[in-house]
C-alpha cells in the first residue's frame, strides 16, 4: 500500500527529472518538429508536406497526465469510473475549443491557442455541470458527487497539466519572455544568470519579435516550477482531506502568478498595459472564494488512494486516455503557420 508521502514524493522525482532535461533541451532547433508527412508532389519532384511538432506531443502529453491525476483523485473518493470518464469529456469538450476561441477574441489570430482560456471557461463551466450531473445521479441509482473535493482535483489537475504544458511552450517558443537586459535588475538578480536562448527560425519568438539567439527569462520554466509545487503541496493535502485549502491554493497561485508573470513576457498578449489573461485570472480567484462561501456544507469523504490508482488501471480508463491523447495531439501538433518541401532518394550503398 503507497502512503500519500510516498506517492506525492514519487510525484516529484518524475516531474524534476523531467523538467531537468526539457528546460536543458528543448530551446534547442532539435526539438521543434517531430515529423513531417508528404501531402502533395509538385512539378519539380518534391513533395509539399504537414509538419507535427513536438508542441503538439507534449501539450498531449500533459493533458493526459493532468487527466490520469484527476482519475486517481476521483478514484480515491469512490466516484464511479463511469461517472468520472463522463465528467471529464464532458468538461473538456467545452474547454478545449475555448483554447481557440478566447485566443481568437483576445489575440485576434485565428491559429493560436490559449491554456488560460481553456482555464478560464473550465472555472465557469466546471461547477455548472458537476452540478447538472448530481441533479441526474440519484434518479439512476448513484450518490451524488461533492462539488468542493472535485474542483480541489480539477485545479490540482490544472496545475500539473499546465506545468507540463510550459514544456511545449519551451519547444515552440512561444509564451516567451522579455531580454534579460530588458528585465528589471531585481528579476536578473534572482535568475542568477540562468536564462533561455531560443535557435530555429521557425520558432515563434524568431518570426514573432526578431530574438533568436538572444538571453531570454525562462519565464516557461519559472511558470512549470511555481505550478509543480503547487500541485504537489495541493495534491498532498487533497490525500489528508483537506479539500478546501488544496484548491485555494492551486487557484491561488497559479491565477496569481500570472499577474507578475506576465509581465515578464514579451509575446504578444492583447492591447493594453493589463492583458485579458490577468483580469480572467483575478475573476478566477474571486469566483473560486465566493464558490467557497456560497456553497453548503458538505461531509467530508475519506480519501483511499489505492482505489483511486485501481481506477486508472482499468482498461476503460487506458483506452479512454489513449483516445484522448491522439486527439489532443492531433488538434495542437498539427502545424498551421508551418509548411514543409520533402524530397527522398534511394541509398544505393545499401541496396
Amino acid at each position: 500500500m503507497i502512503s500519500s508521502e510516498a506517492f506525492v514524493l514519487s510525484l516529484g522525482v518524475l516531474l524534476g527529472s523531467l523538467t531537468t532535461w526539457a528546460f536543458k533541451r528543448l530551446p534547442d532547433e532539435r526539438w521543434q518538429f517531430l515529423a513531417s508527412v508528404p501531402i502533395v508532389k509538385d512539378s519539380s519532384g518534391s513533395w509539399h508536406g504537414l509538419n507535427f511538432t513536438y508542441y503538439g506531443l507534449l501539450t498531449a502529453n500533459a493533458l493526459v497526465f493532468g487527466v490520469g491525476l484527476l482519475i486517481v483523485l476521483l478514484g480515491s473518493l469512490h466516484v464511479p469510473t463511469t461517472v468520472t470518464l463522463t465528467l471529464i469529456f464532458a468538461v473538456l469538450l467545452l474547454c478545449l475549443p475555448a483554447a481557440k476561441w478566447v485566443a481568437r477574441l483576445v489575440e485576434g489570430k485565428p491559429c493560436t491557442f490559449t491554456v488560460a482560456g481553456a482555464f478560464f471557461v473550465g472555472i465557469f463551466i466546471t461547477p455548472a455541470v458537476v452540478h447538472c450531473f448530481n441533479l441526474v445521479l440519484p434518479e439512476i441509482g448513484l450518490l451524488t458527487i461533492p462539488l468542493v473535493p472535485i474542483l480541489a482535483g480539477v485545479m490540482i489537475a490544472y496545475a500539473f497539466g499546465e506545468a507540463l504544458g510550459r514544456l511545449a511552450c519551451i519547444s515552440f517558443a512561444c509564451c516567451y519572455g522579455v531580454s534579460i537586459d530588458a528585465a528589471h535588475p531585481a528579476v536578473q538578480k534572482l535568475l542568477g544568470g540562468r536564462h533561455f536562448v531560443f535557435s530555429g527560425e521557425m520558432k515563434k519568438i524568431s518570426y514573432a519579435s526578431g530574438m533568436q539567439g538572444i538571453q531570454v527569462v525562462p519565464i516557461q520554466a519559472m511558470t512549470s516550477i511555481i505550478y509543480i509545487l503547487a500541485g504537489l503541496i495541493a495534491t498532498f493535502l487533497f490525500l489528508k482531506g483537506s479539500f478546501g485549502v488544496a484548491f485555494m491554493l492551486t487557484i491561488a497561485v497559479t491565477q496569481g502568478w500570472r499577474l507578475p508573470s506576465e509581465t515578464l513576457r514579451a509575446d504578444y498578449r492583447g492591447g493594453g498595459r493589463i492583458s485579458a489573461y490577468q483580469i480572467m485570472g483575478v475573476f478566477a480567484i474571486l469566483l473560486a472564494f465566493a464558490l467557497l462561501y456560497l456553497l453548503p456544507a458538505e461531509g467530508v469523504p475519506t480519501v483511499d488512494l489505492p482505489a483511486g490508482i485501481e481506477a486508472a488501471w482499468h482498461p476503460a480508463v487506458v483506452l479512454f486516455l489513449q483516445g484522448l491523447w491522439a486527439l489532443v495531439f492531433l488538434l495542437f501538433g498539427k502545424s498551421m503557420v508551418t509548411g514543409a518541401e520533402i524530397s527522398f532518394h534511394l541509398r544505393h550503398d545499401r541496396i
